[in-house]
């Protein structure tokens, strides 16, 4: 029984191997993991990234919130989640450190570790590396944790990437939050009846109404340009979310989005978008 499960680990390594996990960049990025191979995980999330045009997979609210403050940054050009590392290396790792390396909960064989995430920034110059991993502060008192960890670390110092932990404190809460409401309204085809004709229409009502009416509330602005252009209710809020997604309206992102109070949205001229 112990060799069937033994072998039955090795089949997943190898199988992942050949579907390319953990191989190709941006669109055609294969994660190690997906939310369907971890069983019991209550909180993992998929979500289409704006940088990549695919699905990513998380595992944990936490990793969700990190990844939209990533992938709101103008200056990211690839995000690549739950990412292998090579097994032979982290295996001598552990040795050399004197720790046990991590294994399948069954069959006690070594796994693939991965880091949760490895980030491409990019410029005129250069393209630049980090990897994170993500966990909540209460678990980094665990001295198994820090020791799984450690191997991460040489693994990535070693290649001469910046390692580092993201905790709950190092992700800007308004921030994450304000990015999540507009994420998905970036793509006008999730707003689907909306033409580009009602968003221009709606955008060129905002420029007036936001300047001319800075302390009534976003929700009141935007029930009266449904209205002004008989439109479904809520589809001018949805355009406005649809034009912060797209820099189209500059605000500033660290402070709470709420509708139902007045909101400091700039138009931003097209020459500047």
């Amino acid at each position: 029984m112990a060799k069937r499960r033994r072998n039955t680990t090795r089949r997943v390594i190898e199988r992942r191997r050949k579907e390319g996990r953990g191989l190709g960049t941006g669109k055609d990025y294969k994660p190690e993991l997906r939310i369907q191979d971890v069983a019991s995980i209550g909180l993992a999330t998929r979500i289409l990234g704006w940088k990549t045009g695919r699905v990513h997979h998380f595992m944990s609210k936490l990793e969700c919130l990190f990844f939209h403050v990533v992938d709101w940054s103008p200056r990211v050009i690839d995000i690549r989640e739950q990412f292998p590392l090579d097994r032979d290396e982290t295996l001598a790792i552990a040795q050399q450190l004197g720790v046990r390396h991590p294994s399948d909960v069954k069959t006690k064989e070594p796994i693939t570790m991965t880091t949760d995430f490895v980030i491409t920034f990019g410029n005129a110059l250069q393209n630049v590396e980090i990897a994170r991993t993500i966990k909540y502060q209460d678990k980094l008192s665990s001295l198994r944790v820090m020791e799984k960890f450690e191997i991460e670390r040489i693994y990535w110092t070693s290649r001469g990437v910046n390692w580092g932990i993201v905790t709950r404190a190092d992700v800007p809460a308004d921030f994450a939050a304000n990015v999540q409401w507009v994420h998905s309204h970036r793509d006008l085809r999730n707003l689907s009846p909306v033409t580009k004709e009602e968003v221009r229409a709606v955008e060129e009502y905002l420029a007036s109404k936001l300047t001319s009416s800075p302390n009534t509330p976003l929700k009141s602005v935007t029930e009266d340009a449904d209205h002004a252009f008989s439109l479904s209710a809520g589809t001018s809020l949805a355009i406005v979310r649809h034009l912060i997604a797209n820099r189209r309206l500059e605000v500033d992102m660290n402070i709470p989005l709420r509708p139902e109070q007045p909101q400091r949205l700039t138009p931003k001229p097209a020459s500047l978008r």
